[in-house]
C-alpha cells in the first residue's frame, strides 16, 4: 500500500548491498530508472528479470556440477 516499506530480507544474510547493486545495474540494461514516479509494471518488471537471471545461473552452475 502507499507508503508502506519493503520488508522483504535476502536469504543470505549481508547479501542485501549486491542485490540492491544487481538491482540498478538491471534497471540502467533496461533503460529504465527506478523509483516511486514510475509504474508497478516498470519497476516490477527489473525484479521479474533479476529473478530469471538469477535462476538462469544457478541453473548453469548447477547443471555443470559445481556448488554455488
Amino acid at each position: 500500500m502507499a507508503g508502506e516499506r519493503n520488508t522483504n530480507t535476502p536469504a543470505s544474510q549481508g547479501a542485501a548491498p549486491q542485490l540492491d547493486q544487481f538491482k540498478y545495474e538491471v534497471a540502467n540494461e533496461m533503460g529504465l530508472q527506478l523509483g516511486g514516479d514510475r509504474t508497478s509494471r516498470e519497476n516490477g518488471s527489473v525484479g521479474g528479470q533479476m529473478t530469471k537471471r538469477m535462476i538462469q545461473f544457478a541453473e548453469e552452475h548447477l547443471k555443470g556440477g559445481s556448488k554455488l
